[in-house]
């Protein structure tokens, strides 16, 4: 028995993970590309009343209609891309400021210092209280005051997570190697640092991309960001609560839509990022 086959390294365990890894990003792909797509498959048109309120299911309506008569479903299909478009922006830009300022952080001991007490104060703010302020004197409010402040409180988590991982690398042969040789904070940063963070700017970008349809959901739930008429499966939920117990899908479909896209992404980002990056994320 060779070394690789007891380290579990052999080419079979290595295509037995790589078959796992690809059945766990089926689900989150399949949502997404659904999502994406429903408002081409809708059976009804967005706004159109296609039976009385609060319907129950039948033939005009598979999942029965909601307050004002609309097809849940069709309500649905169009509910996700707007939250799966707004989640993705968030966990770029999050991400994207989180690797620039947390390389940064590591190779500079000054600048990690003030970005360590910045980053604690920020995350002290309740995150209900931050969203509220932020879209509140946002101009006009709305859909993109809320993805400014999801984008605005998910940065110093992100810039913690990624200098607590570049700290120990900034220490390395390689990185005094290069200050050795001149060369720049940019380069290090961008040519020695960041191809050694990618298990942890996947993890990262998977747990901002949940955090962010948490946000979002929960700003629409409360009437901060989506305002009706718009077809969003947070305010589906808060239109249809009082309907509950006459047109039951109408706030089961919204939810179970979101938890099975948090889910579905965040497990495909827990595979893609090994078991020490995981734990690290999760407890920031």
């Amino acid at each position: 028995m060779t070394t690789d086959t007891v380290a579990g390294t052999s080419p079979r365990s290595r295509a037995r993970r790589n078959v796992t890894r690809t059945l766990t990003l089926v689900p989150a792909l399949l949502i997404v590309i659904l999502a994406l797509a429903g408002p081409l498959i809708a059976p009804h048109p967005l706004d159109a009343p296609v039976t009385i309120p609060y319907a129950a299911a039948g033939d005009r309506a598979v999942l029965g209609g909601d307050q004002l008569g609309r097809d849940v479903l069709s309500r649905l299909l169009h509910g996700g891309t707007a939250l799966i478009a707004g989640a993705a922006l968030v966990a770029v830009l999050v991400t994207l400021a989180g690797v620039l300022i947390g390389c940064f952080a590591a190779l500079s001991p000054a600048l990690g210092r003030a970005v360590e007490r910045t980053a604690d104060v920020a995350i002290l703010l309740p995150p209900v209280l931050g969203i509220m302020l932020i879209a509140f004197a946002w101009p006009g409010g709305g859909r993109w005051a809320v993805i400014a402040a999801a984008i605005i409180l998910g940065i110093p988590y992100a810039v913690r997570i990624v200098a607590a991982a570049a700290a120990p690398l900034a220490s390395a042969g390689y990185v005094e190697a290069a200050l050795a040789r001149g060369e720049t904070l940019h380069h290090i940063a961008l040519r020695e640092l960041l191809p050694n963070l990618r298990a942890t700017v996947a993890a990262l970008f998977g747990l901002r991309f949940v955090e962010a349809v948490y946000v979002i959901s929960m700003a629409a739930f409360l009437q901060i960001g989506a305002q009706p008429p718009a077809a969003d499966w947070a305010l589906m939920i808060r239109e249809n609560s009082a309907g509950i117990l006459l047109s039951p899908w109408a706030v089961i479909a919204p939810s179970l839509a979101i938890a099975a896209l948090a889910i579905s992404v965040n497990l495909a980002s827990s595979t893609l990022a090994p078991g020490s990056v995981r734990k690290a994320v999760t407890r920031s």
